[in-house]
């Protein structure tokens, strides 16, 4: 059961830690404005797309598709690679909060640092 240390964590990191990636996806995701930036590396990748299928990469290799169920093996391996990694959630804007939540707990759960990807504001 998450403490509400957690979960004031994990919305922490939902609203504060946001970051606009450049690496070309092949995965056509509409991602949510946001005027927070980063400049975190992340080297591992978990996109959602609007059909809510997911996909995961590490590093520059081309995103894979992968179940929820999956993805923490696959994150806990790309972590032995690189145990200072970031991941990157690239999610459509339509996608539902509690998908996103699903990804959150896993970092969490794992002690993975989590960045969410945004686009910038469109100028007016």
């Amino acid at each position: 059961m998450a403490s509400m240390t957690d979960v004031i964590f994990l919305l922490l990191i939902f609203f504060m830690i946001t970051s606009t990636m450049v690496s070309p996806n092949a995965i056509k995701v509409l991602l949510p404005q946001g005027k927070q930036q980063t400049s975190a590396k992340p080297l591992a990748r978990v996109v959602i797309d609007k059909r809510l299928n997911f996909y995961a990469a590490f590093g520059n290799g081309k995103e894979k598709s992968i179940a929820l169920d999956e993805l923490p093996a696959f994150l806990q391996e790309c972590a032995a690679k690189e145990p200072e990694m970031y991941v990157a959630l690239y999610a459509d804007e339509s996608v539902p909060y509690r998908e996103i939540v699903k990804v959150l707990n896993i970092a969490n759960e794992n002690r993975f640092k989590m960045v969410l990807a945004t686009r910038p504001p469109e100028k007016k």
